[in-house]
């Protein structure tokens, strides 16, 4: 029985080797394998070549790649990227809410500290500022300045 093995080379790498396999189980290499050879030794001319059992291959699912598949064409109307910095604010705001729901009902007393943390945590730097912001009325008295022209909004509405 003929068998293919692989050999290290001795300036590094490896080659293919045909052997023949002997029945105690060691490799005698073989040469001049090709198909039709005819030996030289034997009066009858038998033939070098002897077939080796195929041994079938196990078909292993591979998952197709995208770049074989044809594009679809979209239908419609795409959603816009969002900056990672307004993904935080909104984050961090969305927090501040909950936490204020959630510690409101047990602990009202703490949810002054707990609205800016829960930013924090949640949103990082920019959701912190953000509920600063929102939270303080810094954004309540600079749209007050811009709408009303610093006029007194309880002035306003009682028609003073």
């Amino acid at each position: 029985m003929l068998k293919t093995i692989r050999i290290k080379k001795p300036g590094g790498g490896t080659r293919l080797q045909k052997v023949k396999v002997l029945a105690s189980g060691k490799y005698r290499f073989v040469k001049n394998t090709t198909k039709g050879m005819v030996r030289k030794t034997r009066k009858a001319g038998r033939l070098a070549y002897e077939k080796t059992k195929r041994k079938t291959k196990r078909k292993t699912s591979k998952p197709k790649s995208k770049s074989n598949k044809p594009r679809k064409s979209s239908s419609g109307m795409k959603m816009p990227t969002i900056p990672s910095w307004l993904k935080k604010v909104f984050l961090g705001v969305g927090a501040a809410g909950v936490a204020t729901v959630a510690v409101g009902t047990v602990a009202p007393q703490y949810v002054p500290i707990v609205r800016p943390v829960a930013a924090a945590v949640a949103g990082g730097i920019p959701g912190f500022v953000a509920e600063i912001v929102l939270n303080s009325g810094l954004l309540d008295r600079f749209t007050g300045m811009i709408s009303g022209g610093g006029i007194n909004q309880t002035r306003l509405a009682s028609g003073l």
